[in-house]
């Protein structure tokens, strides 16, 4: 297989050498070494069901070929196919917000770049400016909201909202249409308690069946008294409320116990109310 993989394992099996392969078969043959900005998250991977590697990736800024003047900006991949110990070292190794240097295979879309060796530090001066660019606080006020700050690890807009007199994370997709957002933000906070109790009330129609199964131990405990729809209203805390341009909302509470903390997660919109009651996590 690749380099990659021959600095930390010495024997592979077929199947995981299958995997790559047919993994690196989207990728243009020729091997480029590059400098790269890393973005605000770090090595993350997932893996199907059967496969013995994990599909690993961190997102790229801005790259360049170490010879060529010529930067590259906008979003890309930089990607492979993994062992688990790997993945490990590159969560460890490969900072975000940070310039990497290594060789790498550009795909025949242009959008990724498969990973051929193990990075390492780098530096440009033109990459240095862009990464300092990219990591100064993105913010901006809403009247009667507060100040949103981008949280680029999730493209998210934020902000901390009183609700009833308690402090909730407010959070809509920076990629939404964002005065659409914002009325959406205003329309549930001018009508909090109103919004609040329907909320709840309905999280406890669609849950409070299931939380009564967990509280019984699946009908061990024969004297477990039954937690009652305002006992289960009661028990939810608000914690965060994220909203979309079509009007639509998720409404995020710790469950309090209800669940062994599982988070509840209510999602409907504004013309229909709450539409969908499930415990996460």
């Amino acid at each position: 297989m690749m380099g990659l993989f021959k600095k930390k394992e010495k024997k592979e099996s077929s199947a995981s050498g299958e995997e790559y392969r047919a993994f690196a078969a989207g990728f243009l043959p020729e091997e480029l070494n590059i400098l790269a900005v890393t973005g605000a998250s770090g090595f993350n991977g997932g893996r199907a069901g059967g496969d013995q590697l994990w599909t690993a990736g961190v997102e790229l800024t801005a790259w360049m070929e170490e010879d060529s003047p010529d930067i590259h900006q906008g979003r890309f991949q930089l990607t492979s196919k993994v062992d688990e110990k790997l993945l490990d070292y590159l969560r460890q190794r490969v900072p975000r917000d940070f310039i990497i240097q290594c060789k790498a295979r550009l795909s025949k879309d242009g959008t990724r770049l498969l990973l051929l060796d193990l990075p390492k530090p780098g530096f440009d001066p033109d990459l240095k400016a862009i990464l300092q660019e990219q990591k100064k606080p993105v913010t901006f006020e809403a009247e009667g909201l507060g100040v949103f700050v981008l949280n680029r690890s999730v493209d998210w807009f934020e902000t901390e909202l009183l609700w009833l007199d308690h402090p909730v994370q407010l959070a809509f997709d920076q990629s939404g249409d964002r005065e659409s957002c914002l009325t959406a933000a205003r329309t549930l906070a001018g009508s909090q308690e109103e919004w609040d109790r329907r909320i709840r009330v309905y999280a406890a129609q669609e849950l409070l069946t299931l939380a009564n199964e967990w509280a019984d131990n699946d009908g061990e405990d024969e004297d477990a008294v039954p937690i009652t729809k305002e006992q289960f209203m009661e028990r939810m805390e608000l914690e965060s409320i994220q909203v979309q341009a079509d009007g639509g909302f998720d409404f995020w509470f710790a469950d309090g116990d209800l669940f062994y903390g599982h988070a509840i997660r209510v999602s409907g919109n504004l013309e229909q109310g709450p539409e969908e009651a499930q415990m996460e996590g």
